[in-house]
């Protein structure tokens, strides 16, 4: 056995190339520490290899070194000459290397027939057809009989022939080993059978096979449709002239298509016209040619079809509803025994009447697959023409009308007594609030005859501030416009609102003033006018100052008819001055101008003639010696408090004087 010892030049020249393992590496370190001799070759083998390193680190070979050393490596080789020279480069080539991997192949295969006892050749191609001269030729419109004669010797003898090849192709039976004799029968038999073969294969009928074959190459038989579970359904919306003629025609193409009416259903709509919608059944395959027949019908809409491929719920709910039969079985079973507890047995039937109510619903669901598979569903909507034409037209009018009158409670009592059957109060509602003030409103229906009757009594019963009128046409049963149809008045809705004439708003609003010289009795008769044009006072206020000027402010109402007459006869009570006028039109609403109120606001005043006792001579005398005296008394005391404020410092600046003089003179 080789120990390190032995070969310690290949140890150490591993370790010095670091091809040693670890275990290797300490198996050497452990050697050397015992062996002097070995780690003495180390120590020479390291510094050798330093030498080495540090000597030929920067020595290269020239250039030409690797040339050399593969010419000389060439010159070694011998050189082949003629034949087996051609044979080696021919080689090399990958066209002859492909050659002689197929011929390889092919060989394998022939000495695999061989060895098998294979006989039967592939059926020979189009072109082996044509070159033997057995294509079949159509038949020409000219052909003689004998033409016809040959093609008929020349098909039977083809027959005669492939029933022969039939015979000699029958393989030897596998019991009886055939010897060498008949091997060498068989063999010269083979050739025989190939051309039979051929004879045989190029049959009139195969010969089509093969031209039909070449003709559509592309063409491979469609595998067989799995039996699916679809579901398909459709919806159509028409527009039709007559909803029942759509509807027996309807009927009549489903009977057609070997299908029923399920449903049916109808609507009337306000203006006459149907609507309704036909759920028909019909078989699926015949599902297209029914709606093409359907949507000639009328005007189509829209259409919607879909397929529901139910095939894996109704497969697996099958296979669901055979283990439910089976497990059924078994508690029926386990129940004719008649062994175990009693409740156990109980348990069992409860088991057995839930498996049993699965199964019904699963039959239940197959059921209904099977049910809606076997037909296709078609919902037709059926809408007659102009579906959305009105039948008839309606007039609502709505009428806004408030009153003034000095007392709202008669007027709401008198409009409350016109209610009868053709007059109708909806709402009334008296108000009055904590300063006095007293308002009503009312809602009336009044029969359309009735109406402008009705609306002339209330305005009568007070003056009409504002009357509004709004008429609305509503159609019945459609939109849009119809020649044909009839228009009918609805009852007429008023609105009444009732206030006193205080709260009324003026029309028209004037200011001015009269200059007098009697107050007091220009007062009195502005009153006695504004009663003669139909006026009121509303409100009055006399006054009188010391001086003797006295001031009569007079707010009147009186109709716009009559507010020019009322203000040419404010010139008869004095000097009219600082006359304003403001006037509030109002848009969108009708207001009876002539009887609407002006306020009038008017201010009679006076010049002072009489003297008072403060404005005299003694009382000028008084007031002036009093401000004299009151000027004094403030002057005294303004000085008393400069003196007060000035006196603290006098004496301090003077005593400072006074002690300088005293050291000055003492110094002297």
């Amino acid at each position: 056995m080789a120990t390190i010892h032995n070969e310690i030049e290949n140890w150490l020249a591993a370790d010095l190339h670091g091809e040693l393992s670890e275990s290797e590496q300490s198996a050497l370190h452990a050697h050397l520490v015992d062996c002097a001799a070995c780690r003495k070759a180390h120590h020479e083998t390291k510094t050798m290899n330093k030498i080495l390193e540090e000597t030929l680190a920067h020595e290269k070979p020239d250039p030409a070194f690797e040339r050399r050393m593969l010419a000389g490596f060439r010159n070694r080789i011998p050189e082949r000459t003629g034949v087996s020279k051609v044979l080696a480069n021919l080689m090399r080539l990958r066209a002859t290397q492909i050659t002689a991997v197929a011929a390889v192949l092919l060989g394998l295969v022939q000495i695999g027939r061989m060895l098998t006892g294979e006989n039967a050749a592939p059926l020979p191609s189009r072109e082996n057809y044509t070159s033997e001269g057995f294509v079949a030729q159509p038949p020409q419109a000219g052909a003689t009989g004998a033409d016809q004669s040959t093609s008929l010797a020349k098909s039977d003898e083809l027959t005669r022939g492939r029933s022969q090849d039939l015979a000699l192709n029958e393989p030897p039976p596998p019991a009886a080993p055939a010897s060498r004799s008949e091997l060498d029968k068989e063999a010269a038999a083979r050739p025989m059978g190939l051309a039979a073969a051929k004879v045989a294969a190029a049959t009139p009928q195969n010969l089509a096979r093969a031209e039909q074959a070449e003709a559509k190459p592309g063409e491979t038989p469609a595998p067989a449709q799995a039996n699916r579970k679809l579901i398909r359904n459709a919806a159509v919306q028409l527009e039709i002239v007559s909803f029942d003629d759509a509807v027996q025609k309807i009927t009549a193409l489903a009977n057609e298509e070997r299908g029923y009416v399920a449903t049916t259903s109808s609507e009337k709509q306000a203006n006459g016209k149907l609507r309704g919608t036909v759920v028909v059944k019909v078989l699926p395959e015949n599902l297209d040619r029914f709606l093409q027949k359907v949507r000639g019908l009328g005007e189509l809409k829209n259409q919607t079809l879909g397929t529901e491929d139910v095939t894996k719920a109704y497969l697996d709910t099958d296979a669901r509803l055979k283990n439910a039969h089976v497990i059924e079985q078994r508690l029926v079973d386990m129940l004719k025994t008649k062994t175990g507890k009693v409740s156990d047995l109980l348990q069992v039937e409860k088991e057995l009447g839930r498996v049993r109510e699965d199964i019904e619903k699963m039959q239940g669901e197959l059921k209904y697959w099977d049910s809606q598979v076997q037909f296709a569903t078609v919902t037709v909507s059926l809408a007659e023409k102009e579906m959305e034409e009105p039948a008839a037209f309606l007039i609502k009018e709505r009428s806004q009308l408030a009153l003034y009158a000095p007392d709202v409670e008669k007027i709401y009592n008198d409009i409350k007594a016109l209610a009868s059957q053709k007059v109708q109060v909806t709402n009334a509602q008296l108000n009055r609030d904590y300063s006095g003030r007293v308002s009503a409103t009312m809602s009336m229906l009044i029969a359309p005859e009735e109406s402008d009757a009705v609306i002339t009594r209330v305005k009568s019963l007070g003056r009409v501030e504002n009357f509004q009128t709004q008429t609305e046409r509503i159609a019945q049963g459609g939109s849009g416009m119809s020649e044909n149809a009839k228009t009918k008045r609805d009852k007429v809705e008023l609105n009444i609102t009732i206030s006193r004439e205080e709260q009324e708003q003026a029309f028209q609003q004037t200011s001015l003033r009269i200059r007098t010289s009697s107050v007091d009795e220009r007062a009195k008769d502005l009153r006695a006018v504004a009663e003669k044009q139909g006026g009121r006072v509303r409100s009055s206020t006399f006054s009188r100052d010391p001086n003797g000027r006295e001031l009569a402010n007079v707010w009147l109402r009186v109709p716009m008819k009559n507010y020019p007459t009322l203000m040419q006869s404010l010139d008869s009570l004095g000097k009219v001055e600082n006359v304003t006028v403001q006037r509030q039109d109002r848009t969108g609403t009708q207001i009876d101008e002539a009887n609407a109120p002006a306020d009038i606001s008017i201010q009679v005043y006076s010049q002072g003639n009489i003297v008072s006792h403060e404005s005299g001579l003694l009382a000028t005398l008084r007031r002036t010696l009093a401000q004299s005296a009151g000027a004094i008394m403030w002057s005294l005391r303004m000085i008393g408090v400069a003196i007060a404020f000035l006196a603290p410092w006098v004496i301090a600046i003077v005593g400072v004087i006074w002690i300088t003089q005293r050291v000055v003179r003492a110094k002297r």
